[in-house]
């Protein structure tokens, strides 16, 4: 038997008189169950241009959608090549449309907003009640 501190942040610290090894053991018991808990998030891209047409358009939709019901968060992403970047508007209207058609199973976590010649839309996983 050994004299563990429990508690040492407490005031007054906590001591206990038990088995050290098999303390620790708990602990470290404790601490696999709950990193087996945990969730994973992984963030996916999916890219498009502004000139997309709907059939390329549906097939960008799907894979998104295939991503948003494994749990992760899919990152929509516009390149501006050339001189289509004076024509940001297109490319708003495009990511709208997206998070539009994705809507029923996702939540849009960050606006469309431009970085450089990109611009990008972040989707998040729809909680589950």
């Amino acid at each position: 038997m050994d004299l563990v501190l429990v508690a040492p942040k407490a005031k007054p610290p906590v001591a206990r008189v038990m088995d050290y090894g098999k303390y620790r053991f708990e602990l470290q018991k404790k601490q696999r169950e709950a990193r087996k808990k945990q969730k994973v998030i992984n963030v996916k891209e999916v890219r498009l241009s502004p000139t997309i047409d709907t059939n390329d358009f549906n097939t960008k939709m799907k894979n998104a959608r295939k991503f948003l019901s494994k749990g992760d968060k899919v990152k929509v992403s516009i390149r501006f090549k050339g001189r289509a970047i004076t024509h940001k508007e297109i490319g708003y209207d495009v990511l709208n449309r997206f998070s539009k058609a994705t809507n029923d199973i996702a939540t849009v976590e960050s606006r469309a907003k431009m970085d450089g010649r990109s611009m990008f839309l972040m989707l998040a996983p729809k909680a589950e009640k």
